[in-house]
Formats: C-alpha cells, structure tokens, sequence
C-alpha cells in the first residue's frame, strides 16, 4: 500500500495543487489522506475541500477543523481569532462546516503494529506538538496503547521522522504555510513494506507571490499579517534555529 497524506493546507490551494502535480510525477498513491487543517489563515478555503473531495482524500479532523465547525464552543469574536473564523465559516457555509464536524479524530490503515496511525497532531489530542526532541514522558503519554508501530501526524509544520524505542514517528509538514525556513510545501509518501514503512518526504514549490495576491484580493481579516506568517515561513520561536 502506498499513501500520500498532506497536511495543514490551510486555505492555499495553489500550495495544495502543487503537491498534487508533484505527486503525479512520483506515481500517485492508492490512498490520499488529509491530516487536518485544512482551510484556517488561509484566502481559499471552499476550494481546498472541494480540490479533497474531487480527487477522494479520506480525511480527518484538525484543531482548525474542530474550532471553524463548533460554533457554540468557538464563537465568532471581534478579536483577530474570532473574525478569521467568522470569514471562514461565511466562505465555507453550512454543507462543508457539518462535512468537517463529522471528521474522525484518526485513521488506521492496516493491522496491529504494522498498521498506520494517522493523526493531525498525537495519538491523543488535536493540538498538542510532538516536537522532533521531545521527550520520553511525553512520548510514552501520548503512544500509551498505541499498537500501530509508526504514526504520521501534521500540526506542526516541520517534516521530520524520527525512531523512538519500537515507533516511528512522521510528521508530513504542511502543503500550504511551511514553517521551517523553507517556502516549499510539503507532503509525504509512506509506503508499506515488510514490517514497517517506508517514508519519502517531499518539498514543492509554489508560487508564494500569487498566494500572497489572493489574501489581499480575498478580503480575509488581518490580510497583512497573514501574508507575513506566509513570507517569514518559520516559527517565530526558533527564528534563532531556522534561518
């Protein structure tokens, strides 16, 4: 079985697109899966889960999912966080808000420790960063009666992959607003071989110029400080780390 899984597109469907043409350049996969947030910051959100749905992603929810598709526990504010998901959930309306309300939490591909668990930020919960260092109290916490031996996840936007103890953990990075000093989106491949899987990560350029032009064009809240976050493409606290 091979998969694709992209994650954290947040809204930029041109970022997404590019992905996609990559990854018809690398032989598709049997199965493309979306690892969550997927419209949040960004100018063209209906057109990412529609670009999904087109092409058959089985899907699961992110932490921006779960706050754009709760609308009594996250509800529109006049703060910068309560006017982006007004915006959003106006541009997405009410089919594709319930289509994200009902997205799982996880997916499972295959059985038992061979098998592949897929998540959008740990195996238990949607906003929680497995960071590359973390640590063994964190880890055992958040693997506690994982069976699956290697566990792909999004959330934080830096593709890594690293083995701790009997699991592998792959984060596929973000197809839409990279944050490791490079301006490329990011997916992964993980193919399933004989007692594990295999991981090729991958990094596409996109054109950031045009999707920095559709923030300003989309009339989204706070346009200016988005297409910094666009541009500055790190984290502001490892600014010191990422050049």
């Amino acid at each position: 079985m091979r998969i694709a899984l992209f994650s954290d597109i947040h809204g930029n469907i041109r970022g997404l697109d590019a992905c996609l043409d990559d990854l018809r350049s690398q032989g598709y996969a049997d199965v493309i899966v979306g690892a969550g947030d997927y419209c949040m910051d960004g100018p063209r959100p209906r057109e990412v889960l529609e670009r999904l749905e087109e092409i058959g992603a089985v899907c699961l929810r992110g932490n921006t999912d779960r706050y754009l598709s709760d609308v009594a526990t996250f509800p529109a504010a006049a703060d910068e966080e309560g006017r982006g998901l007004a915006w959003q959930r106006d541009r997405l309306g009410d089919t594709w808000l319930g289509w994200l309300a009902e997205l799982p939490f996880a997916l499972h591909f295959g059985e038992g420790p061979d098998g592949l668990l897929v998540v959008h930020a740990n195996p238990k919960t949607d906003d929680e960063h497995i960071w590359p260092d973390a640590d063994d109290a964190f880890l055992t916490r958040v693997t506690a009666r994982v069976v699956e031996r290697t566990i792909a996840f999004g959330h934080l936007h830096l593709p890594y992959a690293r083995v701790w103890r009997d699991k592998l953990f792959v984060n596929v990075a973000s197809a839409g607003l990279p944050k490791d000093g490079d301006e490329r989106a990011g997916y992964a491949i993980l193919t399933q071989r004989s007692g594990g899987w295999q991981v090729k990560h991958r990094r596409v350029p996109f054109d950031v110029d045009k999707v920095a032009r559709d923030i300003e064009k989309s009339g989204m809240p706070d346009a200016e400080k988005r297409i910094k976050v666009l541009r500055r493409r790190r984290y502001k606290q490892l600014a010191e780390c990422i050049p």
